[in-house]
């Protein structure tokens, strides 16, 4: 597998993660049917590559005072602990498990707008 592939999915990922897209949606599906990553992997990588944009998003948001910080704790302290327990369930899952349940988070991700776009449509007539 060429550097020269992963490093442009990576960045192909990441442009998409940085406009809000989600380039996760984009690159796990990259990694694991067209350049052979085994799904386990993929999300990992997707979740690795995550940190360092939440964080930037995070210190610019806050710079332009757009950070609400109340109720913050109550927040986070959920959300490490679910995301630790995801990891873990996710580490002793079976690829095949994993693919099914990535897929279907993409079926449910674009039904929503879907049904947004058609309840809009029907209020114009």
């Amino acid at each position: 597998m060429s550097f020269y592939l992963l490093f442009l999915s990576g960045m192909l990922g990441g442009l998409l993660g940085g406009m809000g897209m989600g380039g996760g949606t984009l690159l796990i599906p990259i990694l694991t049917l067209f350049l052979g990553v085994s799904q386990p992997v993929a999300q990992g990588v997707n979740l690795l590559s995550f940190l360092p944009m939440s964080v930037l998003a995070l210190a610019v948001h806050k710079k332009r005072g757009l950070l609400r910080t109340r109720g913050l704790p109550a927040i986070i302290l959920p959300a490490v602990v679910f995301s630790a327990a995801g990891a873990l369930l996710a580490s002793r899952l079976p690829a095949a498990v994993l693919k099914k349940g990535f897929g279907a988070l993409l079926l449910a991700l674009s039904v929503f707008p879907l049904t947004l776009a058609l309840k809009k449509k029907k209020k114009k007539i």
